[in-house]
């Protein structure tokens, strides 16, 4: 792709990100779940907006998974039960600016087929 195509698609990105963010917000109860996809993998956490603290966070380089379908279902489930542990059941899932389909949409249900509700 050229360059201007490139930055044509961040700042399309960037735009649906901050209309996003501009109408979620997480609490204590509801914290909310931001994800992050580069190219090769898929990270997520769950955040506190009050106290500005993460409350848990999954990192597919670390645990060695890439971003694909199948590995983000590992992916969730992993995040799931760190939820758990901490006694959250449901999140305000931001996808950050990413459309809701393929690699987004599979750990969003994932995420629901595991317990947490969105």
């Amino acid at each position: 792709m050229t360059d201007k195509i490139i930055r044509k698609k961040r700042s399309l990105r960037i735009k649906r990100k901050l209309r996003i963010r501009a109408r979620i917000f997480g609490d204590s109860t509801t914290p909310r779940l931001s994800i992050f996809r580069s190219n090769r993998y898929f990270y997520a956490q769950v955040i506190d907006d009050v106290k500005g603290v993460t409350l848990a966070s999954v990192d597919g380089k670390k645990m060695g998974l890439k971003n694909n379908k199948e590995d983000v279902k590992k992916i969730a489930s992993n995040l799931a039960e760190s939820l758990k542990k901490a006694n959250i059941s449901q999140v305000i899932f931001d996808r950050n600016g990413y459309l809701y389909h393929g690699v987004v949409a599979s750990f969003a249900d994932s995420l629901r087929e595991n317990g947490i509700s969105l």
